[in-house]
Order: structure tokens, then C-alpha cells, then sequence
């Protein structure tokens, strides 16, 4: 998303409606590719509507660890921020902190006018995409410009209607367990991005900044530079 100022934001958020929800949930242990339907009146032309589709790719959901949130997301908040982070620990086996990423696919993004009232547009929009029986389509009714906040905020309820599959799909897998330290679920992501950088040695850096971003990289040392001299060649 671009650089934009916090009264557009705040506007396109405002002025967003999800009018048609997805019926399926994120994928919990692989990526989803939502299809959205975005509609939204010129902002200089009454009865001009642009319909905008494409297609948003969601990544696989993230267990959060307290060391992740204070290494980050948390960084410079001050003594409070520290007590939050204190009583996360104490409370970690109680606590389920899921982590959701998103990309916007271009290839196949599509737009095209309609000449009609908002309203009108809106609902063809959504009887069509009712019709289609994809689990996996939504249909918002945004502002023009700046029309991906639309966006973000669609992928916001849709992590609001997944999170509670998604934790529960997680537990039965026991990945929220203990292992030294770290969560099972967590444990098994480093091992899946250890096979990835072995094979792409271009996400070697990616995992050492995820290691450090855990606080587990001495435990990983011998292994990840192992790896970095495997990917060289050496």
C-alpha cells in the first residue's frame, strides 16, 4: 500500500462495507487465495462506478511468540509495553496470538466501468458472485481512491471470521505445545524454512532474521551456518 495520510485512510476505512463475506476460512497450514469484488463510485463523476477484481493471497497464519511481539511489535512503547509483555509470558499457555500476512496479486487483477447508481451495481455484483458458489469471493463497496485500504480492511473481517478454525485446527495438531521453549507450531515452521534455504539460498537471510527475531539463533548456530556454507559452495 502506499504512502497515504491518516484522514484518507481513516476515510476508506469508514466508508467500506463487506456486503459479501467469504463462506470459507484462511487455510491453516498452507496459503489462500481470496477473489475479491471491489466496487466504488468515481470520485468526480456521479454515476460513473468502477468495479475492480482481483485476488488477494493470504499467507499461512503465524504463531506469535511474547519474544516476537517485544522484538517488534512492541519496540520503543516504554515500561507498559514491558508489563504487557511480562504478563504474556506468565500467561502464554492460555494465549492464542496469530500472525496473518497478505500480498495483492496483480496478474490477475481486472477493472471496468459501469454507468449506474452504486447501489444498483452492488447488488448485480453480488448476486453474480452468490451465483458463482466460490467459497473463497467477497464483495466490498468502497471509496475510489485509496481503494486497497478497502482491501485491508476486507482481509481484516476475514481473519476475524477464520481466527477461531484456524486456533482450533492448531490445538488439535498440538501446536501451541511446549518444545524447549518455543511452540510446536513454531518449531516446525523453523524446520520448514530450514528445508526452503537450503534449497533457495536466497532465504537464508530471511531465516536468520526469524531465528534472531525468536531469540533462538545460538540454538541454531552450528545448523544455520552449516547451511550458509552449503549454499556457497564451501
Amino acid at each position: 500500500m502506499k504512502q497515504i495520510d491518516a484522514f484518507d485512510f481513516w476515510y476508506a476505512v469508514n466508508n467500506t462495507e463487506v456486503v459479501l463475506m467469504p463462506k470459507g476460512h484462511l487455510e491453516t497450514f498452507g496459503t489462500t487465495v481470496l477473489h475479491y469484488h471491489l466496487i466504488s463510485e468515481l470520485m468526480d463523476s456521479v454515476g460513473q462506478i468502477r468495479v475492480r477484481e482481483g485476488r488477494i493471497r493470504a499467507g499461512r497464519p503465524q504463531i506469535v511468540t511474547p519474544e516476537a511481539y517485544q522484538k517488534t511489535l512492541l519496540e520503543g512503547f516504554g515500561e507498559e509495553a514491558e508489563r504487557y509483555i511480562e504478563w504474556m509470558r506468565e500467561h502464554e499457555q492460555d494465549m492464542r496470538v496469530l500472525q496473518y500476512g497478505y500480498s495483492l496479486r496483480r496478474e490477475s487483477f481486472s477493472e471496468h466501468l459501469v454507468s449506474d447508481s452504486l447501489a444498483s451495481v452492488a447488488e448485480r455484483v453480488k448476486q453474480d458472485v452468490s451465483d458463482s458458489e466460490d467459497p473463497l469471493s467477497a464483495v466490498v463497496v468502497g471509496v475510489d481512491k485509496p481503494w486497497d485500504v478497502c482491501l485491508v480492511k476486507l482481509f481484516r473481517e476475514v481473519i476475524q471470521q477464520s481466527a477461531v478454525t484456524n486456533i482450533r485446527e492448531m490445538e488439535r495438531k498440538q501446536c501451541f505445545d511446549d518444545v524447549n521453549g518455543l511452540p510446536r507450531g513454531v518449531r516446525n515452521e523453523i524446520e520448514s524454512d530450514f528445508l526452503h534455504a537450503s534449497k533457495t539460498p536466497t532465504l537464508v537471510n530471511a531465516l536468520a532474521e526469524k531465528l534472531q527475531r525468536l531469540g533462538v539463533f545460538e540454538e541454531y548456530e552450528d545448523r544455520f551456518f552449516s547451511l550458509v556454507k552449503a549454499s556457497r559452495g564451501m
